[in-house]
Formats: structure tokens, C-alpha cells, sequence
């Protein structure tokens, strides 16, 4: 009797997950990110979510000004085997804005994930592998219970410090503490 063929899953790094976009083999409207090599399909883009980033775009843009690039809905290289693509990121300026090379985790000053309807996996999955990459401060919008949770101090695949503003409240993230937002503002 011959063993049992034992089926393994084959993982892609951040670079093979790069030329499989760069070849066009899933089509332009397949949205997929890199987590832990896995290609992991992306939720389809509602109207109530596009709102609350455009509005955290243009607030964002005018509020930092030079003191960061804003970057929408645009990959982070985390790893060899990661890239997913939060919704917003403030990062370091760079002379050439990133087009050498993807931003790194030490590049990011606060990511942002809005939760429509994929607040379990950006909580479950991606808030995790974040924190495990030190990401120094992460916020998660969620549209649905109508709060932002602040997530601060990260260490190994969790954030010690996680603390919920609703929809009166202004918050400021940690590295430009000038910019506050009101978050009445995106649930209005």
C-alpha cells in the first residue's frame, strides 16, 4: 500500500505575491493582500466605507501637511510574507515618496483600517500582525458601532494600550499630536 499523498499549501513572499500583480494573472478587479503568505481576497469597497476614507484622506492631507505622506489604500511590505493593504497610512516623508521601494513598518507613524464589514478580520487577523511587525500605533474605525479604537505600545502580536473614542470625542495620533480629528466629522 502506498502513503497517502498529503496536500500542502504552497506560501508566496512579498516578492512572488508582487510579480503575480505585476503579470496581470487575476485580473485588475480582483483585490487581494499578502498575510503571512497567504493571498487573502479583499472585501468588496461599500459607499459608507469609501466615504469615511476619503474623508480621513482629505482631512489627513491638509492636517499633516508636509510633516507626512498620506497614503490610501496602498500596500506595506511588514515581511518577506506580508503585505497587506491598510486603508490609510501616515508615513515618514520619503525624498522620492516611496517609489523605490514599498514603505517598511519603521516607516509607518499611524495606520488606519476601516471596519464596515470586516471588523473581526482586521481585529482578529490584522490589528495582530501589526502589533507582531511594530506598528507604532494602529486605529480601527468602526462604522457599524460608531467608535474608533486607538491601539498604542505594541509588543509581540498585541498592543498594550487599546482605548475606544466615540463619536463626540477628538483624537490625535501619538507621533503629530497637532492633528485631532473629530470624529463626529465621519459619522455625521
Amino acid at each position: 500500500m502506498s502513503a497517502a499523498f498529503i496536500p500542502r499549501r504552497r506560501k508566496l513572499s512579498a516578492d512572488q505575491f508582487e510579480r503575480v500583480g505585476r503579470a496581470g494573472i487575476l485580473g485588475e478587479e480582483v483585490r487581494v493582500e499578502l498575510i503571512e503568505g497567504d493571498m487573502i481576497e479583499m472585501a468588496p469597497i461599500g459607499s459608507r466605507h469609501a466615504s469615511a476614507v476619503n474623508t480621513l484622506s482629505m482631512f489627513l492631507a491638509r492636517a499633516v501637511g508636509n510633516a507626512a505622506l498620506v497614503s490610501t489604500q496602498n500596500p506595506l511590505r511588514l515581511s518577506e510574507d506580508s503585505e497587506p493593504q491598510p486603508d490609510l497610512m501616515l508615513l515618514r516623508p520619503s525624498p522620492d515618496r516611496y517609489r523605490s521601494a514599498l514603505p517598511r513598518p519603521e516607516d509607518v507613524l499611524l495606520l488606519i483600517e476601516v471596519a464596515d464589514t470586516t471588523l473581526d478580520y482586521d481585529c482578529g487577523t490584522k490589528l495582530p500582525l501589526y502589533a507582531k511587525h511594530g506598528i507604532c500605533e494602529a486605529w480601527i474605525l468602526d462604522l457599524e458601532g460608531m467608535c474608533l479604537v486607538v491601539y498604542r505600545q505594541p509588543s509581540g502580536s498585541s498592543y498594550g494600550h487599546g482605548l475606544v473614542h466615540g463619536r463626540m470625542d477628538s483624537v490625535a495620533p501619538a507621533p503629530l499630536p497637532t492633528v485631532t480629528l473629530q470624529l463626529r466629522e465621519l459619522f455625521a
